[in-house]
């Protein structure tokens, strides 16, 4: 099997899982978005292992739009996760009465070394 065929079929796999992790990330099902991760990272081990991919190699049109797809998706899911984590984060916050660890700058910082 040829380069572009090995990285053309992982890419494919690659662009399932990914679409299983943004199902995952919607019904908020944390063994599937675990096992999403898992997947990823194989996937990511197998391109790695299977040849040096990169400015001496020329990927067919295929290949091109699969690793596009992948990339979009992947940056979806990673909004979406941060999203979540934002939601969570200011939950717990108002749960536990505490305050924002992160405020604007200049918000709460003294001013240093200067006289009125």
């Amino acid at each position: 099997m040829s380069l572009n065929q090995q990285l053309r079929e992982n890419l494919r796999q690659m662009v399932a899982v990914l679409q299983s992790e943004r199902h995952a990330l919607a019904a908020l099902d944390l063994d599937a978005i675990l096992g999403c991760a898992q997947d990823k990272r194989e996937l990511c081990g197998r391109i790695d292992t299977a040849g040096p991919f990169g400015d001496g190699m020329a990927l067919d049109e295929e290949c091109r739009g699969l690793l596009d797809a992948a990339m979009r998706i992947n940056e979806v899911n990673r909004q979406v996760r941060n999203l979540l984590a934002a939601n969570v984060t200011a939950r717990l916050e108002v749960l536990a009465g505490s305050p924002a660890l992160y405020r604007p700058a200049g918000a709460t910082y003294a001013r240093v070394g200067i006289n009125n």
